[in-house]
């Protein structure tokens, strides 16, 4: 399948946490460098498809609508946030937000393989032993089943920050 866009493009998963910042100033200054463009994604989680939830008919689509309003102002705030924050990063401000219901792990591949992006990337909780074991890693299952390269963004400690630059 042969690209039709002439510029890169690569999508930043978020979930509005520090991490998702991180990740998306790393993107940010790379997409600098290759003069590519951001595609910002949130996937809202559909609890229908999550163990444990079950949805109740006839108000599934209402709930649903309810989480994707709550989404859009959560994202819409997390950019006008990170574009205030870091004007001089010009990709940022001119990233395009896409919202997505459904599993995230499924979504943000199935979504990096429509769009044809070149990378995704992602921040990274860092969990290791239990804390690993008991929640996952949405990160590990994205760069396990990626046909597409997966950068892993971890926050760093101390003084470094991929939002200011070094």
């Amino acid at each position: 399948m042969t690209k039709k866009v002439d510029k890169e493009v690569l999508l930043v998963a978020v979930d509005f946490s520090l991490y998702s910042e991180q990740a998306l100033c790393f993107a940010g200054r790379l997409a600098e460098k290759l003069k590519a463009q951001l595609l910002v994604l949130h996937v809202i989680h559909d609890p229908a498809e999550a163990p444990g939830f079950y949805a109740q008919k006839g108000k599934k689509k209402k709930f649903l609508k309810s989480m994707e309003e709550a989404a859009e102002e959560m994202m819409a705030e997390f950019l006008l946030k990170m574009r205030q924050a870091h004007p001089d990063i010009v990709p940022i401000q001119k990233a395009k937000a896409l919202l997505v219901v459904g599993t995230p792990v499924t979504r943000i591949v199935e979504i990096a393989e429509k769009k044809q992006v070149d990378m995704i990337i992602m921040g990274s909780h860092g969990r290791t032993g239990l804390a690993h074991l008991l929640v996952g890693s949405k990160v590990q299952r994205v760069v396990q089943l990626s046909p597409i390269p997966v950068t892993v963004v971890k926050t760093p400690q101390g003084e470094a920050n991929f939002c200011h630059p070094v």
